[in-house]
């Protein structure tokens, strides 16, 4: 199914420790590319993280972040560091012998103390499992919110293609009546041309110059390539894998095909159509630009 590399998902889930939440956004990039914000207590859990995304996503900017709380009743409870205070009191017992004069520290002095108050150790564990299985709920909320505006894209691109389509086939009614209307024109000038260039000119004259007008003219390989490429793009849409890449290639090769063809028109009609055609071109381009 055809996905997006726009996309949104938040999953929060509880256990008796406490909860976590992931938010994970995605934007379109040229390649895989997550970038992780996790808490300090959750960072082993980065080369899973990774490995999960690529299980999940081929392409895209993801942006991963992981929150958690703790139960009121899980918080643990203040500790003190009685090795910490014991050498405090020692260093300055030992200052005080040598100085013989100064104030003692003072229980508020103590408790500053860098490392002598310090929560008590958090069992993080549970919260761990419970991080990497929501992980894989987050990732797949993801995928279905791709897969959502990617079937959206889908269904802009299949319209765009059939107004292709359409335009084509307007233009072989169009082109021969045109072509056959240029070359009375073009012969008509040449005619005179060649009479003034010398009296009774060379009809192989004429017929060569006029062979080389019509080629210039002929744009029915043009107009195959659009339909092979348009009936491409289609086939395209519907596989089940990603296609990205892919379509914007198909991009370049319509867009190549209508330049041509808007160099070869030797009448409004056909250069509208031709910009018709570049128009609806470029707004698939852009819209491919955000496909997996």
């Amino acid at each position: 199914m055809l996905r997006s590399m726009t996309a949104f998902a938040r999953v929060q889930e509880s256990c008796e420790t406490g909860s976590v939440t992931w938010e994970i956004r995605s934007v379109n990039h040229r390649y895989l590319e997550p970038g992780l914000k996790l808490p300090e207590e959750f960072r082993g859990l980065e080369p899973e993280v990774r490995k999960q995304v690529t299980k999940y996503l081929t392409r895209g900017k993801v942006d991963i972040s992981l929150r958690y709380k703790l139960n009121q009743t899980n918080n643990g409870g203040i500790q003190l560091n009685q090795d910490i205070v014991r050498s405090l009191r020692q260093v300055e017992q030992e200052v005080l012998n040598i100085v013989h004069e100064g104030s003692k520290l003072s229980v508020s002095d103590i408790l500053s103390w860098p490392g002598v108050i310090a929560d008590a150790e958090k069992d993080m564990s549970p919260l761990i499992d419970l991080a990497k299985t929501s992980l894989q709920s987050a990732l797949g909320q993801l995928v279905e919110s791709r897969e959502g505006e990617g079937k959206a894209l889908g269904e802009l691109i299949s319209t765009r293609c059939n107004q292709i389509s359409e335009i084509v086939a307007e233009l072989r009614v169009h082109r021969p009546a045109m072509v056959t209307a240029m070359h009375e024109k073009w012969k008509s000038n040449l005619n005179e041309k060649i009479q003034k260039w010398a009296e009774g000119a060379n009809e192989g004259r004429l017929e060569q110059e006029l062979a080389i007008l019509a080629q210039k003219l002929d744009v029915d390989e043009e107009l195959d390539r659009l339909d092979t490429h348009i009936a491409e793009v289609e086939n395209v849409l519907k596989r089940n894998e990603a296609v990205g890449r892919r379509l914007d290639f198909l991009m370049q090769e319509l867009n190549r095909e209508a330049n041509t063809l808007a160099s070869k028109s030797q009448d409004a009609t056909t250069t509208q159509w031709s910009v018709d055609l570049k128009v609806l071109i470029e707004q698939m381009r852009e819209q491919v630009q955000n496909i997996e």
